[in-house]
């Protein structure tokens, strides 16, 4: 038997994936500032990595690669047009206090966002995915309330499995716009240190 035929295709292999928008360099850095001054007064949160800062559109979960490359050629086949993001103010996901993902919301071009979210969403449908993952619960797929697009950037995630009080946290910056040029197929990898993202495909916005 040949050598090559021992080697796997990396095509049937699985991935823990998702689509998102990046987050320009300028904007990220300027969070960057703003998360290690919250990671000081709620350090009961995972504060994301500036380097991995982006706008979720949908969380595939764990998929052969194949599938979800699939999805990246069929959106391909449509061409879709680029739009301005506006952040808005911080946002949390939980019970009032008690908090389970902390968030940057939009100001502006949440419908293209979430236009963007129903044409992927029904792809990964046609491509024999079954619902959208919770992304604040990735064990578990969310509900038909869950599934609700709301476009954000998530800044931290609790580290209690349910949920921890969030103090005050310190004021936002104010972040110049950007326009959404590029749609993203990440892969992700879970290590002691954090998630590790990687990009398998950009699709760029026309």
């Amino acid at each position: 038997m040949g050598s090559g035929e021992l080697e796997e295709d990396p095509h049937s292999l699985s991935v823990r994936a998702f689509f998102g928008l990046p987050v320009p360099e300028p904007q990220r850095e300027e969070l960057g500032r703003f998360i290690a001054e919250c990671a000081q007064v709620a350090p009961d949160f995972r504060w994301t990595a500036t380097e991995n800062l982006h706008l979720t559109i949908r969380f595939l979960g764990n998929v052969r690669r194949a599938v979800a490359e699939q999805i990246v050629d069929t959106l391909a086949s449509r061409p879709t047009a680029g739009f301005e993001l506006v952040p808005g103010g911080i946002g949390t996901f939980g019970r009032g206090r008690i908090v389970r993902v902390v968030w940057l919301g939009l100001r502006a071009g949440a419908d293209a966002a979430g236009a963007l979210a129903a044409q992927v969403e029904v792809e990964s449908l046609r491509a024999g995915l079954v619902g959208a993952i919770n992304e604040s619960h990735p064990g578990r797929r969310a509900s038909a309330q869950e599934r609700s697009f709301k476009g954000h950037v998530t800044l931290a995630r609790a580290r209690a499995r349910y949920g921890s009080r969030l103090p005050d946290l310190p004021a936002p910056p104010v972040l110049d716009p950007w326009r959404a040029d590029a749609l993203i197929l990440y892969s992700s990898r879970l290590t002691r240190a954090g998630a590790i993202y990687e990009a398998i495909r950009t699709l760029p916005l026309q």
